[in-house]
């Protein structure tokens, strides 16, 4: 968290809040979340700067600048963005004010998200997989990238380096949908399996995108809100993320727990085989 569908989230409705303005002033209030350049400079560089370009790769948001610089931002499980005015909210590292009187706040209570200011921002992604989207992540694509892999389903697809953007929600809800076990060998994997575990992927991403994204607590904390403060609503459809012991949606046999990639996964024992 936050995964694919909430950084999409981020993207698209930041860019008519934030696209054509300018950046009047920086305030680095923890200088550990910058990763590059070093933090003075970076705080330096970015004043004056006009946002104009927004998207997305695997879980890093894009924030493009008129002069042609990126603010890469990557928010791990914590992170969160909010534009508003007033006094910053607890945990809040960076404080961007805006030529309108507005603020954006970075925000992580856990401080694992980081922020680049770049050139070029093809070496921060470098080890990026595939889209899922593109039209080049195929089933057969997919397949190809488990054939004769030994570990669980479940970790490759949080492998970013195998396909971009899936985390932990994600991977579980569409093992469940596609009826395969979380703990099975990537590798076992049939190929009218893996075609359905490929259309579940796209659905589960794109129906959260449609939802905003999820919004779960961690700890007392909501770790996923919209730029303007608003809760993502797709937690809401979950059929076994975070449903340890509820019956299943499906067949009423009660949701499992289980740490694969040192991650919590969770499964219907049933549905799952």
């Amino acid at each position: 968290m936050p995964e694919l569908p909430e950084v999409e989230t981020y993207v698209r409705e930041l860019a008519p809040l934030l696209g054509g303005r300018q950046v009047t002033q920086v305030q680095l209030l923890w200088p550990g979340v910058i990763a590059a350049p070093a933090a003075s400079t970076f705080a330096a560089q970015l004043v004056g700067q006009r946002f104009v370009h927004f998207s997305r790769r695997g879980k890093y948001m894009l924030l493009g600048l008129a002069s042609s610089w990126t603010l890469v931002v990557h928010l791990r499980m914590t992170g969160r963005l909010l534009l508003q005015n007033g006094s910053p909210p607890s945990h809040t590292h960076l404080i961007l004010q805006l030529e309108n009187g507005q603020q954006l706040f970075y925000q992580d209570a856990r401080k694992f998200g980081r922020l680049w200011l770049v050139a070029d921002p093809a070496p921060v992604l470098a080890k990026l997989g595939p889209e899922p989207f593109d039209p080049l992540f195929t089933p057969q694509a997919l397949a190809a990238t488990l054939a004769g892999r030994q570990a669980s389903i479940k970790a490759l697809l949080l492998d970013q380096r195998l396909v971009a953007g899936v985390g932990n929600i994600y991977a579980d809800e569409a093992l469940f949908r596609a009826a395969i076990h979380p703990a099975r060998a990537g590798g076992t994997l049939l190929p009218a399996e893996v075609d359905l575990l490929h259309s579940a992927i796209l659905q589960v991403l794109n129906e959260g995108i449609a939802s905003a994204g999820s919004s779960l607590g961690t700890s007392g904390l909501q770790n996923y809100s919209r730029p303007g403060g608003a809760p993502g609503g797709f937690q809401e459809q979950f059929n076994v993320f975070r449903r340890t012991g509820a019956p299943c949606r499906h067949c009423d046999t009660p949701i499992q727990r289980l740490l694969l990639a040192q991650r919590s996964t969770h499964f219907c024992p049933r549905c799952q085989r």
